[in-house]
């Protein structure tokens, strides 16, 4: 079975440096990293995680809290988040909130067992109260900060600002919003605010709809939608997720509404299922990608000790399809 020193030697470089790109220590350039791990997979050499993370005190692993692991724009920030962290040698430990409304701690119990370098926290339904007193970072992701280290966002406001003034200027004159859960606020409640701003800047009327709880965990909206746009006057719609404007899409076959035509939809994410309906949908792009790639970084430099900002938040654009 190779060693350290095997991998040292093969590589032509210092055992002590083969250490530092093992565990992600100080600069190592790119050059020398693809050396190690070229090496390491010729000789097939397995680092001992155990004896590392004594030594450490952590693991190479991230614990992720999501509310969902079906919903499409949760499933792709998932395979992002697990593709940053394994460019980074680092491997995720997933845990879904659904549900689990009063197992905070075992959540965390599990993270203390399995010694992660942190978490990263896309649940709404967590109590951060629960992580008082833990010495490892939480990066959270589309959710307030609260008691976390540092929080990634999109520009959420921009979004219902973007969203609203497209629809207007495609001529809709009776808008309504869909809008985030009723009594737990979240930083994409900004799209509504944005999306009601334009609407009284250029004084069009407008309703403003919130889902609730159970329509959140089952992802089921055709009843909410069905009510909206029965014996409707709405021609344009605002979805605060591209699942709701898919859904949007369906009733409006079942009730014989035309869209474009006579209804506009707009989206938000702008996830894979957004190009697959039909008509395609009109969207605001958030940069998952990206907010996944970045809650990688801030985490991995918190747990080195490095100073990160407390905010970060990603532009959005707007992602123009057939259903305006």
């Amino acid at each position: 079975m190779a060693t350290l020193k095997d991998v040292a030697r093969e590589t032509g470089l210092a055992v002590s440096t083969v250490s530092r790109v093992l565990n992600n220590r100080g600069y190592i350039s790119e050059e020398t990293k693809k050396s190690v791990y070229d090496a390491m997979k010729k000789l097939n050499y397995q680092p001992n995680e155990m004896a590392r993370s004594l030594s450490k005190q952590t693991t190479n692993t991230i614990g992720v809290i999501v509310p969902h692991i079906s919903h499409p724009y949760f499933a792709e920030l998932i395979s992002h988040i697990e593709a940053a962290a394994n460019s980074r040698q680092y491997k995720i430990l997933l845990f879904n909130s659904k549900y689990r409304d009063e197992k905070e701690k075992e959540i965390l119990d599990m993270c203390n067992r399995n010694r992660v370098a942190g978490i990263i926290l896309c649940s709404g339904t967590v109590e951060m109260d629960k992580f008082k007193g833990i010495d490892y970072p939480i990066i959270t992701i589309e959710r307030c900060l609260e008691m976390g280290t540092a929080a990634v966002e999109c520009d959420n406001l921009k979004g219902g600002r973007l969203a609203a003034k497209h629809l207007i200027e495609a001529g809709c004159k009776n808008l309504a919003i869909i809008s985030g859960v009723r009594g737990n606020f979240m930083p994409a409640d900004e799209r509504e605010i944005g999306f009601v701003e334009v609407c009284a800047e250029y004084g069009v009327k407008h309703r403003e709809l919130k889902t609730d709880q159970t329509q959140y965990n089952s992802t089921e909206y055709h009843e909410l939608l069905e009510k909206l746009l029965s014996g409707r006057d709405i021609d344009g719609i605002f979805a605060s997720s591209d699942l709701i404007a898919a859904q949007t899409l369906q009733v409006c076959a079942k009730l014989n509404i035309k869209v474009p035509q006579e209804l506009k939809v707009v989206g938000f994410d702008d996830v894979f299922l957004s190009s697959l309906t039909t008509p395609t949908i009109t969207t605001i792009h958030q940069p998952i990608k990206e907010m996944a790639g970045m809650a990688i970084s801030l985490l991995i430099d918190a747990a080195g000790g490095k100073i990160v900002p407390s905010r970060t938040t990603l532009p959005v654009s707007l992602v123009k399809r057939e259903s305006t």
